[in-house]
């Protein structure tokens, strides 16, 4: 399946590409334009709007297109679940809900100003959320504590 979006993705537009290719559709394809285009291109293309007002995949109330996405599709892996809430406050600028928040929207607005290429800065963005899945899966209770007295 095709999804289509607005061009020059950050935090919601490269969480939910990640969560789709991983859980949704593996072999989706994912398309950036420009927002005044996402449409009319969705019906050209057969694609799926999303994070986009007007979109059936998009933001309703506090809550972001991933969560959307998660409750549409009944995932229920609770790392995911995590991760949703930290997507959800680095992308609705609510960084009092997980600690994580603003370092994602930092890497997020970092890449987004490093690369130009949307579809590059896809495939960066898709590594980034691997790692955090797997922070969130297996080592989010790992604590890293570097003290110098310990090393005497």
């Amino acid at each position: 399946m095709k999804w289509i979006t607005r061009e020059r993705p950050k935090i919601d537009r490269i969480a939910c590409p990640w969560l789709i290719k991983n859980f949704v559709d593996s072999n989706a394809e994912f398309i950036y334009v420009p927002k005044e285009q996402v449409f009319e291109k969705a019906k050209e293309l057969s694609a799926i709007p999303y994070d986009i007002p007007g979109a059936e995949y998009s933001h309703y109330a506090d809550e972001c297109t991933f969560d959307y996405i998660i409750r549409k599709h009944q995932l229920t892996d609770p790392a995911l679940l995590h991760l949703a809430v930290i997507v959800r406050a680095a992308d609705t600028d609510q960084f009092d809900l997980a600690k994580q928040s603003a370092g994602l929207w930092a890497i997020s607005a970092g890449l987004s100003y490093n690369y130009k290429d949307d579809f590059e800065m896809l495939e960066i963005g898709m590594k980034i959320y691997d790692a955090l899945y797997s922070w969130a899966k297996y080592v989010q209770e790992e604590r890293h504590t570097w003290n110098p007295e310990l090393l005497k």
